[in-house]
C-alpha cells in the first residue's frame, strides 16, 4: 500500500536543511543507496500522478441518452415504428443520434485535464545515488533523493533546497506570480506560508530560470503540490449550466404534459368505444406534437453559430452550453497578470538626480511614448539621457519586432529600462555598438546589482543598476543640474522618500548610477547616482473600458492573484475594480475565515492576493452558494480546479497551460479581459435568441396540442397525420427557429442586469404571449376544420386546409416573437436569415401542395384559390391578436420592473 508524506511535506519549509536531511535519513554528499531508493519507491509509489480509470467511450455515449427530451423522442420513435410508420420513426431517430453524437464529443474532450497534467511531468532527473551523479527517469524518484538543478531544468518533484546559488524559479503555473522568484537554502519560512512564499522549497512542474542548486526530495507523484491540485481537479464535479438546467426543466414539464394528454385521450377514446390501437395512434401523434423535435438541433446549432462569432472575438468555446452561461454571469473572478495587465514590465516614473520627477507615457514593450514633467512634455536633458544610457548598458535584455509586435528576449525589468531608453531615441543595439562592454559584475541575489564596464571613443566608464539601498551605499556623488555633487545624507533621505512614494504606487524601484573609471573595482564604491526608475506591469489600455461595461451590465469584478497585495491593490484602484468600501484580502486571511465568515464577507471582497489553489476553489464555491453565476479566469496548473468548479472557466490561450485549457469551458486566444466582456455580450445575445425560438416553438406546439386535443374531445377525425405534424415540427418550424437563433441583438443588451438563475426561459409576460398565440392558433385551425367538414370538403381536403393554415400561422409567429415587448412592425424584415428561411419554407409548402409525389406522401389535396385566400386571411389574424396582447401586457407591467440597470438605479 502506498504511504503518504503529505502531512510531513507541510513542515519541511520550516526546517533547516540539515534537519530536513536528518528527517529523511539521507546524506547530501552520497545520496540514497540504490537498494534504499528501490525500497522507498515501493513504499511511496512512483513519481507520477495516479491514473483514475476513465469511463469508456461507449458508456460516455450511452450517457447522452439520459436527457429527458431524448427519452421522449426515443419512446415516440419506438412506438411510431412499431405501428408501421417507418418514415416518421427514422426521422426522429436521426435527430436522436445527432444530439447524442454532439454531446459525446463535448464530454470526451472535457475530461482530458488529467492527461494534460501527466504530460507536464519531467522525463528525467539528475540525482546523487551511491555518491555518483546519474540521470534517472523522473518517475523513479523517491523521497530522500538528492536532485541537482540548473538553468532551464523542469523541477521533477517537491524538494527542500540544501544549496542555492543565484537560484530563481518560475512558479507562475502554481502561484500565479509572473516573475521568477529567488530561492535560498538557508532561509526558514513560517508554517502558514503560502506556496509562493516558501523560498527554501522548489515544486514539481515549475522551472529553473537562473542559477543552480541542490535539493532533497520531500514529496513525489500525487503527494506533491502539483499532484494535490490534480486530486482536487478529480474531485470537482462539472455542474450543469443554466441552459442545461432550464432545458431539463422544460423537458420534464413537456414529459408530464405528453404523458397526461396521451393517457386522457386513450382512456376517453376507449370509453367512447373507439378501437384501442386507433386511440394509441392519436396519443402518439399528440406526444409528437408536444415535443418540439427541432429543439435539440436548434439549440445546438444556435450555440455553434455563437461559438463561431465568439471565435472572431478571440474566445474559443470548448463546452457548447457554456456559451449561454456567459450571458448569465454575475461575477468575473479574474487573474491580474496578462489578463488585466499586459504582462510587460513598463517604466512609469523617473526621479532624476537633479530633483525632477518625470512621468513616462506608453505601455508595454512597444517603444512609443513621451516624458512629462508636471503634465507637460519634457525634452530629454543630458542627465536623463545619461540615466537612460546607463540603465540600457547595464542590461542584457533585447527587444525584437515581428509583424508589428515587440517581443522580449531577457529579463522583464531590464526590458523596461531598454524600452524607456528607446523612447528617448537611445536604441539598445546602437548603444552597445558605441559603448563596447569590456567587463561586468553580473547581478546576483546577494549583491542585488549589476555593473558593466564600457568603452567608447571618449574613454571608459562603469554603469550600474540595482536595488536602491545597494546603489546608494556604493555612491559617493550624484549628478546635479550644475554637475557632479557630493551625495550628502540629506540628499540620500530625499531620494529614499521619493523611492517610498514610488513603492506606495506599487512600482518596482530600480536605482541607476555610473562612474567615469577604468576598472570595476574603482566603480564598486565610487558611483555617481543618476536617479530612480519606477516600473510596473501596466493595465491593458482596453481593460478599463471593459470593466466599465461590466459595471454597466451589473457584473461584479473580483481580482484573484498570486501577486503582492500592494501591487494588486494599485492595479485594482486604477481599473476601478476596488470600489469604496471594497476589501483587499490575502490568502492567509481567507484561510483564517470559517465558512460563515467568508459567506458574510465575500460580497465586499474586491481583491484576493497571495492565494493558493485551495483558496481559489473555496472562493468560487462560496460565490456559487451565494447564488452567483461565476466566471473564473486562469492560466496555470493552480487554476485548474477553480476553472472546472466555476460556472464558466476561462483559460488563457497564449500563456495558459494545457491543464487550465482542458479544465476550462472557454479559451481566450489573446489573453485579454476585454475579450471576456465581448464573450459575455455574445452570451446574452445567444440566450435572448434561444428564448425567441423556444417561445416560437413552444407556442407553435401549444397550437398543435390544442388542435388535436379539441378534435379528440369532440370525437372528430384527427385533423393532422403524424407525418404532417413531423413536417411542421421539423421542416416548417426548424429553419425559422434557426433563423431566430441569429436574430440581430437588441441595443440595450449590455445595460440589463444579469438574469436570475431561477428565472428560467419564460417570464410571465412571455408565457402569456405564448399561450395567447397557441390558443388563437387552436381556435383558427379547429374552426377551419369544422367549416371545411360542414362545407363537405372531404377529410383529406379539410386536413390540407388545417395543415396550410397552421404552417402560415407559425411563419407569422416567427416575426411576432422576435421581441416579446416591441411591435412586429419595428424593423420587421431586418433578419435576412429569417426572410430567407420563410421564403424557402413557402417554396417547400408549394411543392407539397402541387407536386403529386409529395401530395401522396403527406396525404394532401390541391386547394382552390378561394379556399387558399380564406386560409391565408385566417392565418393573418394572428398578427393583430399578438400585437394587442403585447400592448396589454405593456400597460399591465408595473413601473420599475424592466430588467435594465438604469431602471434599477432610477428606482
Amino acid at each position: 500500500m502506498k504511504v503518504s508524506l503529505r502531512n510531513n511535506l507541510l513542515i519541511f519549509h520550516t526546517l533547516p536543511a540539515a534537519a530536513a536531511l536528518s528527517k529523511l535519513n539521507v546524506d547530501a554528499a552520497r545520496g540514497l543507496r540504490g537498494d534504499e531508493a528501490r525500497k522507498r519507491l515501493q513504499k511511496f509509489g512512483p513519481n507520477e500522478l495516479v491514473v483514475i480509470k476513465r469511463v469508456s467511450p461507449f458508456v460516455l455515449f450511452l450517457k447522452q441518452f439520459k436527457n429527458v427530451l431524448i427519452i421522449i423522442l426515443l419512446v415516440a420513435a419506438t412506438l411510431t415504428g412499431f405501428l408501421g410508420n417507418t418514415t416518421e420513426a427514422a426521422t426522429i431517430g436521426a435527430i436522436i443520434v445527432l444530439a447524442a453524437v454532439l454531446g459525446f464529443v463535448q464530454e470526451f474532450r472535457a475530461e482530458r485535464a488529467l492527461e494534460a497534467l501527466r504530460e507536464l511531468s519531467a522525463p528525467l532527473a539528475l540525482v546523487v545515488r551511491d555518491g555518483r551523479e546519474i540521470d534517472i527517469p523522473a518517475r523513479e524518484l523517491a523521497p530522500g533523493d538528492i536532485i541537482l538543478l540548473a538553468t532551464g531544468d523542469r523541477v521533477p518533484a517537491d524538494a527542500r533546497l540544501i544549496e542555492a546559488i543565484n537560484l530563481k524559479a518560475l512558479e507562475a503555473t502554481l502561484t500565479g506570480e509572473s516573475a521568477p522568484g529567488e530561492k535560498h537554502s538557508d532561509r526558514l519560512c513560517p508554517a502558514e506560508a503560502a506556496v509562493g512564499d516558501r523560498h527554501n522549497m522548489i515544486f514539481a512542474g515549475t522551472s529553473i530560470t537562473y542559477g543552480r542548486g541542490q535539493a532533497v526530495v520531500v514529496a513525489t507523484g500525487s503527494e506533491t503540490e502539483f499532484g494535490h491540485i490534480a486530486q482536487m481537479l478529480r474531485t470537482v464535479p462539472r455542474t450543469d449550466t443554466p441552459l442545461q438546467k432550464n432545458l431539463h426543466r422544460l423537458g420534464a414539464s413537456l414529459t408530464k404534459v405528453a404523458l397526461l394528454m396521451v393517457a386522457i385521450i386513450v382512456v376517453l377514446g376507449v370509453l367512447h368505444g373507439q378501437p384501442f390501437l386507433e386511440m394509441l395512434v392519436f396519443g402518439i401523434a399528440l406526444a409528437v406534437a408536444v415535443v418540439p423535435e427541432a429543439l435539440p438541433a436548434a439549440v445546438t446549432i444556435s450555440l455553434a453559430l455563437g461559438v463561431q462569432r465568439m471565435a472572431k472575438r478571440h474566445a474559443l468555446i470548448r463546452h457548447l452550453p457554456a456559451v449561454e452561461t456567459l450571458g448569465s454571469t454575475t461575477i468575473i473572478c479574474t487573474d491580474k497578470t496578462g489578463t488585466l495587465t499586459k504582462d510587460e514590465m513598463t517604466a512609469r516614473k523617473i526621479l532624476l538626480s537633479s530633483g525632477e520627477v518625470l512621468d513616462i507615457t506608453g505601455s508595454g514593450y512597444e517603444p512609443t511614448g513621451v516624458f512629462l514633467f508636471q503634465n507637460t512634455p519634457f525634452h530629454p536633458t543630458e542627465i536623463l539621457k545619461l540615466l537612460l544610457t546607463a540603465g540600457a548598458l547595464a542590461s542584457d535584455a533585447r527587444l525584437t519586432a515581428s509583424d508589428g509586435t515587440w517581443n522580449l528576449k531577457g529579463d522583464p525589468t531590464e526590458a523596461a529600462l531598454v524600452v524607456a531608453a528607446h523612447k528617448a531615441g537611445l536604441k539598445k543595439e546602437l548603444l552597445d555598438e558605441e559603448y563596447r562592454r569590456i567587463a561586468e559584475i553580473p547581478f546576483t541575489s546577494e549583491t542585488k546589482r549589476m555593473i558593466t564596464l564600457n568603452q567608447n571613443a571618449l574613454g571608459t566608464a562603469a554603469y550600474a543598476k540595482g536595488a536602491i539601498e545597494v546603489i546608494l551605499a556604493s555612491s559617493l556623488y550624484y549628478q546635479g543640474a550644475t554637475g557632479t555633487q557630493p551625495l550628502t545624507e540629506k540628499k540620500r533621505q530625499e531620494i529614499l522618500v521619493t523611492a517610498q512614494a514610488f513603492a506606495g504606487e506599487a512600482l518596482r524601484v530600480i536605482a541607476v548610477a555610473y562612474a567615469p573609471v577604468s576598472s570595476l573595482e574603482a566603480a564598486e564604491h565610487g558611483l555617481t547616482f543618476l536617479g530612480l526608475v519606477g516600473m510596473i506591469d501596466p493595465p491593458r489600455p482596453e481593460a478599463k473600458a471593459a470593466i466599465a461595461a461590466c459595471h454597466k451590465a451589473g457584473i461584479k469584478i473580483m481580482m484573484i492573484t498570486g501577486d503582492h497585495p500592494a501591487t494588486a491593490e494599485a492595479i485594482a484602484r486604477e481599473l476601478t475594480i476596488l470600489p469604496p468600501g471594497g476589501r483587499v484580502v490575502t490568502g492567509a486571511e481567507l484561510a483564517a475565515m470559517n465558512e460563515t465568515e467568508l459567506e458574510h464577507s465575500i460580497e465586499n471582497i474586491a481583491v484576493c492576493a497571495r492565494v493558493s489553489p485551495e483558496h481559489k476553489l473555496r472562493i468560487v464555491e462560496t460565490l456559487k452558494k451565494r447564488g452567483h453565476i461565476v466566471a473564473m479566469t486562469g492560466d496555470g496548473i493552480n487554476d485548474a480546479p477553480a476553472l472546472k468548479a466555476a460556472d464558466i472557466g476561462i483559460a488563457m490561450g497564449r500563456t495558459g497551460t494545457d491543464v487550465s485549457k482542458e479544465a476550462a469551458a472557454m479559451v481566450l486566444t489573446d489573453d485579454n479581459f476585454a475579450s471576456i466582456v465581448a464573450a459575455i455580450e455574445e452570451g446574452r445575445i445567444i440566450f435572448s435568441n434561444i428564448k425567441k425560438f423556444l417561445t416560437y416553438l413552444v407556442s407553435s406546439n401549444l397550437g398543435e396540442i390544442g388542435l388535436i386535443a379539441v378534435a379528440s374531445f369532440l370525437s372528430m377525425p384527427l385533423p393532422l397525420s403524424a407525418i404532417q405534424i413531423l413536417f411542421i415540427n421539423l421542416a416548417s418550424d426548424g429553419l425559422p427557429a434557426l433563423a431566430l437563433g441569429v436574430d440581430p441583438p437588441e441595443k440595450d443588451g449590455m445595460e440589463r442586469l444579469p438574469r436570475k438563475l431561477s428565472a428560467g426561459f419564460f417570464s410571465r409576460s412571455v408565457v402569456a404571449l405564448m399561450t395567447v398565440g397557441g390558443l388563437w392558433s387552436t381556435l383558427t385551425t379547429i374552426g377551419l376544420f369544422l367549416w371545411a367538414r360542414e362545407a363537405g370538403r372531404g377529410l383529406t381536403y379539410s386536413m390540407t386546409m388545417v395543415f396550410v393554415a397552421l404552417v402560415l400561422i407559425q411563419f407569422l409567429k416567427t416575426y411576432a416573437f422576435r421581441s416579446d415587448t416591441h411591435s412586429v412592425f419595428n424593423h420587421p424584415f431586418s433578419n435576412w436569415w429569417l426572410n430567407g428561411a420563410i421564403l424557402i419554407e413557402l417554396l417547400l409548402l408549394a411543392a407539397l401542395l402541387y407536386l403529386p409525389f409529395w401530395q401522396r406522401i403527406f396525404s394532401l389535396a390541391i386547394l382552390s384559390f378561394s379556399d387558399l385566400m380564406i386560409v391565408a386571411g385566417a392565418a393573418l389574424l394572428i398578427i393583430p391578436i399578438l400585437e394587442m396582447t403585447k400592448l396589454a401586457l405593456h400597460k399591465l407591467k408595473k413601473p420599475g420592473t424592466a430588467p435594465r440597470l438604469s431602471d434599477k438605479i432610477t428606482a
